[in-house]
């Protein structure tokens, strides 16, 4: 592959997933903003990293350097959504637009350049329309080719036609935008990109495999992608006909995901591979909307399904720019939806794992599913998302297959000293879980059966009675604020106080089985209003089954919800408690009724 890339003229908005938390959501990106994806920080607003928060740190860390950080979840549906203005705004001067990214399109330079009277012209027309019509700052960069366009746009640089080798030679490998690799190339002592550049194609491909040789081109200056692109034939495109108008977001998405699998069988059956996606809807009243998203990499089945509904969500939902004025949304009801692979390459030259293709059966699982949803509707097929509460039937939301997996409530924040909830299936080593004939664990005492409270241990000691509305004193003597009104000051994520810690159950039931719980003499077990227990408990019995001897407990984890509301106040306690033949159940207590909540494996 051979030749000069052609001329790329690529609008930048800085800080884009702050700017699209202030758009949708109302987060000031004025103050200490950041956007967290896997804890650790994608994204930040100026004056957070005037306080010394950087791209890369953890959660932790960025509250530290900056205690008022506020922190956003990562949310690329919201960010592309939002987006949308500004790319309309663009395709008003210019035609052709592709969205690289959420905060990022790009369109060829050659035309623009013409009728705005030259490349810095047109840049400066481009930044100030989208200033004025979405009250957006931006940054244009031109080059040859989008990977260079891209870091240009970091400057605000028009890069003179040739000169795009020599601009990049003096970047550092880590404009690269692989981590993994250019920690490998620093550590080999190749620090920049002309020097990355300099080595020997061949030994590149062998050493760091195809990612490697393409990241190579890249730092040469040579963009793959307008090489490698050929225009497909017409037949692959895929098409959609809606005998009803859609008009939700949600079943829109729905429709997309069956096309998207279609589009995928398609392209791998001719051994193509989709890098830039055409995305066409046509309305009940005629109205044609047409977007392109063009892609690193390559488009999986699922990229394909995200990047249409983050593009149905932004024509359809009609988000609002800084202005407030929402923009000009379709007039009925999708009526057509096509998708055109408007860029491919062969995916004969893409190196095979050694065991199969990476995420074969990952793709072929989310085919199978897809299918069952085709047949027995969206809801037929759900997943768990993890998210916050005290319960562990709070902690699970099921979403359907392919949709965002968002928890309803914000995730837990680890009390000091306090065991850190992990989603598994059984007791791990250290758990507040007893184990038959073993000692006290590291995760907590354990009070066996005929023993009295262990040193330390959970169980409450006699002291003052609680006053009405005041915290109840959980396991430890330590004051928990059960329904209190959480505190959001750090970050948003209310530290849900009274949980369960580690491990999580593997089986929650869906109503609360009855049950009795009985100590050794044959007495009922019964917990006082100070969190005493009456006698240790021996013999449970689950409804009308026969006596289960325990040989292990702990607790008691107390809970006092919304006791500012009498009528919705809600007081119980938990204990977890192992049975003889090695089952471990979670048992509540509530109005003096045991009852059995969820079961560890």
């Amino acid at each position: 592959m051979t030749g000069t890339p052609a001329r790329t003229l690529l609008l930048w908005c800085p800080d884009w997933p702050v700017l699209a938390a202030e758009i949708v959501d109302g987060v000031p990106a004025t103050g200490p903003v950041a956007v967290l994806h896997a804890n650790r920080v994608v994204a930040c607003s100026e004056r957070a990293r005037a306080e010394g928060v950087r791209r890369g740190l953890r959660k932790r860390e960025a509250q530290g350097r900056c205690p008022q950080l506020t922190v956003v979840d990562y949310d690329p549906g919201r960010d592309a959504r939002a987006f949308e203005p500004v790319v309309a705004a663009v395709e008003e001067l210019v035609a052709g637009v592709e969205v690289v990214r959420p905060g990022a399109c790009a369109v060829a330079a050659r035309g623009p350049s013409r009728y705005l009277g030259g490349e810095e012209a047109a840049a400066e027309r481009i930044i100030e329309h989208v200033a004025q019509s979405c009250l957006v700052e931006s940054q244009v960069g031109i080059a040859d080719g989008v990977f260079a366009a891209g870091l240009a746009a970091r400057s605000g640089r028009v890069v003179p036609p040739g000169g795009t080798p020599e601009f990049l030679a003096g970047l550092p490998v880590e404009a690269l935008g692989r981590s993994a690799l250019a920690d490998l190339l620093r550590r080999l002592g190749v620090r920049s990109l002309g020097d990355f550049a300099a080595l020997p194609a061949g030994d590149v491909l062998a050493r760091f495999g195809f990612d490697g040789a393409l990241a190579h081109r890249l730092a040469a200056g040579r963009d793959h992608r307008p090489l490698a692109v050929r225009q497909p034939p017409a037949d692959l495109t895929v098409t959609a006909e809606q005998d009803e108008p859609i008009d939700r977001v949600d079943v829109a998405a729905f429709v997309a995901r069956a096309l998207a699998e279609q589009l995928h069988e398609r392209l791998a059956g001719h051994g193509l591979a989709c890098t830039r996606l055409g995305i066409e809807a046509v309305t009940e009243h005629g109205q044609e909307l047409h977007r392109v998203w063009r892609h690193d990499g390559l488009l999986t089945a699922a990229a394909i399904a995200d990047r249409v509904r983050w593009q149905l969500d932004g024509w359809l939902s009609g988000s609002s720019g800084r202005t407030g004025a929402r923009p000009a949304r379709p007039t009925a009801g999708i009526i057509r939806l096509r998708l055109i692979p408007d860029g491919v390459i062969a995916q004969a030259g893409l190196q095979a794992g050694l065991w199969g293709e990476t995420g074969e059966e990952r793709e072929r699982a989310h085919r199978a599913l897809s299918r069952v949803q085709g047949i027995l509707g969206p809801e037929a097929v759900v997943t768990a998302v993890l998210g916050g509460g005290r319960s562990p039937a709070d902690q699970v939301r099921l979403v359907p297959w392919g949709d965002e997996r968002l928890p309803t409530r914000p995730g837990p924040a680890p009390l000091p000293g306090e065991p850190i909830a992990r989603p598994g299936s059984g007791p791990l080593p250290g758990g507040p879980i007893a184990r038959p004939g073993s000692g006290p664990l590291p995760g907590g005492p354990v009070a066996r059966p005929g023993s009295g409270p262990l040193p330390g241990g959970p169980v409450a000691r006699p002291g003052p009675a609680p006053l009405p509305g005041e915290p109840i004193a959980g396991g430890g003597g330590r004051a928990v604020s059960a329904g209190r009104p959480a505190d959001h000051s750090a970050g948003g994520v209310p530290p849900w106080p009274g949980r369960l810690p580690a491990p999580a159950p593997a089986v929650v039931l869906p109503s609360p089985l009855a049950a009795t719980v009985h100590d050794a003499a044959g007495e009922a077990v019964v917990i006082s209003a100070r969190l005493a227990v009456s006698a240790p408990p021996a013999r449970l019995v689950v409804g009308t089954g026969r006596p289960a001897e325990i040989v292990g407990w702990v607790g008691p984890w107390p809970v006092d919800e919304r006791w500012w509301a009498p009528a919705e106040a809600r007081r119980r306690a938990r204990f977890q408690v192992c049975l003889a033949d090695g089952t471990a159940l979670l048992l509540a207590v509530e109005a003096g009724q045991w009852l059995v909540e969820a079961i560890y494996d």
